[in-house]
């Protein structure tokens, strides 16, 4: 046998088995084979004497059986795969914590789909630390409850957060006038104290995630108010959903004495929009992912508009921005 070749393929043998050394059922197997190779290695190594020819490798010698190392070696790494995954499962991508799913629910009624649907919006959004699913998903009820309200952008913050901090309103109405002051330097550097931080948010402070909710409310009621005037004709969002990113274009058209709103989006699914004012509404329906359009004759400024969007597979409750032109 090529002494290179035994050489090679005694290190390979070498470096499998050490990846393995350290489990106790294989010890004994691994000892007997390094034992082996290394006989055999040196008796085929001795010299002899008489004719070169006569000098043979023992019909025996397998190197270790190789296949037979390796079946275990695949069995070892497969069990050790498994404790792994056992012990640290994997996550959802819009998962930040293990959860359990119900495997059947008693009423048929109930929905179905994951409430992540409108609320994969989250990984948009700049917050130092994400939240809860079910918290976030309250959340964003809350404000898409309150964008139509004429109440002022503080107390809206407020009213959006309290059910999640009961009995707190000193705290959230000081913390909200915070957020609301963060534009300035000193604010937000005190703002950031308060909620920038690495922990998980069942391990923060009450008043931290008061912050930390107060900022998503806030990014939440920002991207869900449009406003478009003559001076800024085009805003635009995104918001990601578990189908996928959800375009909005809004412009306000002047053709001559008439003016338009109008409203373009790039579906991620088939799906819906709605357009509604006081006197005048406008649907369209797409039977696949794409553009989708709807149009409205603006006659007064200030007027709010409310645009609903429905895709499919998410069956929750529209998302609902608020558009609000100046003319």
């Amino acid at each position: 046998m090529n002494s290179d070749s035994e050489s090679l393929q005694y290190q390979l043998l070498n470096m499998l088995l050490a990846d393995i050394a350290d489990d106790s059922e294989y010890i004994g197997l691994v000892n007997k084979e390094i034992n082996r190779v290394d006989n055999l290695l040196e008796t085929a190594a001795t010299p002899m004497v008489g004719d070169f020819e006569s000098v043979q490798t023992p019909e025996t010698f397998q190197l270790g059986e190789i296949p037979t190392v390796q079946e275990r070696f695949q069995a070892v790494l497969k069990r050790r795969l498994q404790i792994q995954i056992e012990n640290h499962p994997p996550l959802f991508p819009w998962e930040s914590q293990l959860q359990e799913y119900p495997d059947c629910v008693d009423n048929p009624s109930v929905n179905l789909v994951p409430g992540w649907g409108w609320a994969t919006q989250q990984y948009k959004l700049n917050l130092p630390t994400s939240m809860p699913d079910q918290v976030f998903q309250e959340l964003l009820a809350k404000c898409q409850g309150l964008i139509a309200s004429s109440l002022p952008l503080g107390a809206k913050l407020v009213q959006a957060v309290e059910s999640l901090f009961p009995d707190n309103s000193q705290d959230l109405n000081d913390l909200a006038g915070l957020v609301l002051r963060s534009t300035s330097s000193r604010s937000s550097e005190s703002l950031t104290m308060m909620a920038n931080v690495d922990s998980d948010y069942s391990q923060l402070q009450p008043r931290q995630q008061m912050a930390l909710s107060l900022l998503a409310a806030k990014q939440l009621l920002e991207n869900l108010n449009l406003s478009v005037s003559t001076t800024n004709p085009v805003v635009q969002r995104q918001w990601l959903t578990s189908a996928g990113e959800l375009s909005v274009q809004v412009e306000l058209q002047r053709q001559g004495q008439l003016t338009k709103l109008a409203v373009q989006t790039e579906l991620p699914t088939k799906g819906i929009i709605k357009l509604q004012g006081d006197d005048a509404h406008a649907m369209a329906q797409s039977a696949h992912p794409g553009l989708l359009s709807v149009e409205l004759s603006c006659t007064q400024s200030q007027q709010n508009y409310t645009l609903a969007i429905e895709l499919e597979g998410i069956e929750q409750q529209a998302l609902l921005f608020l558009i609000t032109p100046t003319i």
